[in-house]
């Protein structure tokens, strides 16, 4: 049997897998099964930030996996610390909690809005106010925060508490916080898996103002746009505000599995002894990657994110077949007049792997792309979007 129908066989039906075996690669190139090269334009949905086999993060992680690959959160571990301390430098936060991936990082942020508003206003303020056309997760709580129906339909009954609103409406907001009594407004500042749709100015700004005015928290999830990816260290950076909590996810592990939730000012003692946990997060092997990769992610660095992110739209915006752009930094939607299953097709076949939000495609390239690799990957999608 072929990898693939061994995969058809025993692996869940839950992916909608291309036809594609990938088992090597290398920076910004992927190679298949047959020996086929691809520009990696999707880095495993926002993950590889680096690329395939980066060698300072190779040699990161294989140093710590030659001294201690896992050690309970019973002990103290050097990389953990070292992480936390990074992120709380960079970013303003007091306490950092480590866990596994974005829809656990996403649950840590819902448990101490949570319990921060019980503490402090009462057991009945445990409602928290989203965003339709978001994504925060597939666990049956991340799930009920995630404003999108037809991720719901065959798992109710979701955990309750969550109230949604419009993106940009800010006075269907503000009904939500008259009417309930709300822990805590979620958002992402750009809706990814929502079609890459980033919010205005004006709006989180709003947010801001509200939360403030209404005395609730604001979560920010930068599971997908954190980590470099909008241009930003943090996407809510590029917004002039300051969150109460932050989770993160994907690009921060590099390619091993890591999230983490930020707890600012008001949230940093939520936690006592108890009251969250995990296994695995704060994995000395992983967090030693993550460091890494945040040290390299610097001013200059993201100076070429914005410049990488600035030669895409200017080369697709008046592209033949191209209805409209939509993102920041190096995440973005790119809207067709062909359907976006056309589009990507074509883009596999000519050794270019993008992938799909909605009805757009997605880009989500390695941070470090090469511009001559960037070149490449986009006069593919160029001819791929053409009518002809």
């Amino acid at each position: 049997m072929s990898i693939k129908e061994i995969d058809k066989q025993y692996v869940a039906n839950t992916y909608a897998r291309f036809p594609i075996e990938l088992v090597s690669g290398k920076g910004s190139k992927l190679y298949d099964a047959d020996g086929k090269e691809y520009i990696d334009m999707g880095t495993g949905i926002g993950v590889s930030v680096f690329g395939v086999g980066d060698e300072e993060w190779v040699r990161a992680v294989t140093n710590q996996l030659t001294k201690l690959q896992h050690t309970s959160n019973l002990y103290y571990s050097e990389p953990c610390a070292l992480l936390a301390e990074h992120l709380c430098k960079r970013t303003g936060a007091k306490k950092v909690f480590f866990s596994n991936s974005g829809a656990e990082a996403n649950e840590c942020a819902i448990k101490a809005a949570r319990k921060y508003a019980a503490t402090n206003k009462g057991a009945e303020y445990y409602n928290i106010i989203t965003l339709n056309n978001s994504f925060h997760g597939r666990t049956i709580t991340t799930l009920a925060a995630t404003g999108q129906d037809n991720f719901h339909k065959d798992f109710l009954p979701l955990t309750e508490g969550f109230l949604y609103a419009d993106a940009g409406d800010l006075q269907g907001v503000e009904g939500l916080l008259k009417e309930n009594k709300v822990a805590a407004i979620m958002f992402e500042t750009v809706q990814g898996e929502g079609g890459v749709v980033p919010l205005t100015q004006e709006f989180v700004s709003g947010l801001k103002k509200l939360a403030d005015e209404y005395n609730v928290l604001l979560i920010v999830d930068e599971v997908q746009t954190g980590n470099g990816r909008t241009g930003a260290l943090y996407g809510y950076m590029k917004y002039g505000i300051t969150p109460d909590i932050v989770s993160t996810a994907k690009g921060i592990g590099g390619g091993l599995p890591l999230g983490a939730t930020m707890l600012f000012e008001k949230t940093e003692n939520v936690y006592t002894p108890g009251d969250h946990g995990s296994t695995f997060g704060g994995n000395p092997v992983a967090t030693a990657g993550a460091l890494n990769i945040l040290e390299r992610i610097d001013d200059e660095f993201l100076s070429s994110v914005e410049k990488k992110s600035e030669y895409i739209i200017n080369e697709l915006s008046s592209a033949e077949g191209v209805k409209g752009i939509t993102g920041l930094g190096l995440m973005l939607g790119i809207e067709t007049e062909k359907d976006v299953n056309e589009v990507l097709s074509y883009c596999q076949q000519n050794g270019v792997l993008p992938i799909k939000a909605k009805n757009k495609l997605r880009l989500l390239p390695p941070l470090n792309i090469s511009f001559e690799d960037l070149e490449k990957a986009i006069n593919v999608i160029k001819k791929a979007c053409g009518v002809n």
